[in-house]
């Protein structure tokens, strides 16, 4: 049976400028799948990409949870076809540097406590790039629709008529799990899996803590380490075992990634004595036990042992 396409990576070429580079999708076919090839090679087109009297389109774009490599084709396609990228904080260097060198970047960055654009604010500056550039990327960290705010950036883009795309991405909770080898879901310890968000838009900790420390489920939390003694605290104080195993993941995929796993019990003071920081993924549930064991082989024994 014949494969239509093969994709061979990302061709990277220089910016002009030297300082980075610009991915741009190479793709090889066996003709069956040639229409499909060479869309996905052209770049994007619709309302804007040739009539400047139409408004452009924005993708809503997941970046994945920051190794570059996690980056769908299509998302790494937008970048290099982009004419103006509006992107969040969690957007590393490696990622920015496969945008196109000729576009617009607008720094939209939100860190606790500090909003470099209100969210109306930058609702409105996608609607202003897009009346007068052709392709608008908003690119976010993991997945747009997943505590990414892309639901409401969509709302408004909706409301002033302009064309809008949604461009998934790896979710940070699967990403990070991934990399720090705990299987989000297993049939010995969990059949349920919940993704909560450690604040809530008042910026307080008023979770369902009832639901949350339910048995035989496996919870992620994004943006929780400011509240992470409450989090374990309620936790424990709502059913859970103090001894449930945890763990916090810092800088989740990139090299510099750091893993604590211990306890609902142990975990904060552990977590304080490594001197984690911003940004992190929490995990609860027995599924963390299992990465001590498939920790037993380096990525590169691993990488040994295919054929």
């Amino acid at each position: 049976m014949a494969i239509p396409i093969r994709t061979e990576g990302l061709a990277r070429d220089r910016h002009p400028d030297g300082g980075g580079f610009v991915g741009r999708p190479v793709v090889r076919t066996n003709g069956a799948g040639s229409e499909a090839a060479n869309r996905i090679a052209r770049g994007p087109v619709g309302p804007g990409r040739d009539d400047p009297r139409t408004p452009g389109t924005v993708y809503l774009v997941g970046a994945g949870p920051g190794d570059p490599e996690l980056l769908t084709l299509k998302a790494a396609r937008l970048l290099a076809s982009a004419d103006a990228c509006v992107y969040d904080h969690l957007v590393g260097p490696d990622v920015l540097s496969l945008v196109n060198p000729d576009a617009e970047l607008v720094y939209a960055g939100k860190e606790r406590g500090h909003h470099t654009l209100p969210q109306p604010d930058i609702n409105t500056r996608l609607v202003d790039l897009a009346r007068r550039a052709r392709v608008v990327v908003r690119l976010k960290g993991g997945d747009p629709f997943v505590f990414g705010r892309g639901g409401e950036e969509a709302q408004a883009l909706a409301a002033a008529g302009i064309p809008f795309e949604i461009v998934p991405g790896v979710t940070a909770a699967c990403g990070v799990a991934a990399a720090a080898r705990i299987p989000l879901t297993h049939r010995d310890h969990a059949h349920t899996l919940t993704f909560v968000a450690g604040h809530l838009r008042d910026g307080t900790m008023a979770l369902d803590w009832s639901a949350l420390a339910r048995p035989g489920q496996t919870v992620v939390v994004y943006m929780g380490l400011a509240g992470l003694p409450e989090l374990c605290r309620q936790l424990v104080a709502h059913g859970r075992a103090p001894d449930t195993p945890a763990a916090v993941v810092q800088h989740g995929t990139l090299p510099t990634q750091r893993v604590v796993r211990a306890t609902l019990a142990t975990l904060p003071a552990r977590v304080a004595a490594e001197g984690l920081k911003p940004p992190t993924m929490i995990v609860v549930g027995e599924v963390v036990s299992v990465a001590e064991s498939l920790a037993t082989l380096a990525p590169a024994q691993v990488l040994a042992a295919d054929p």
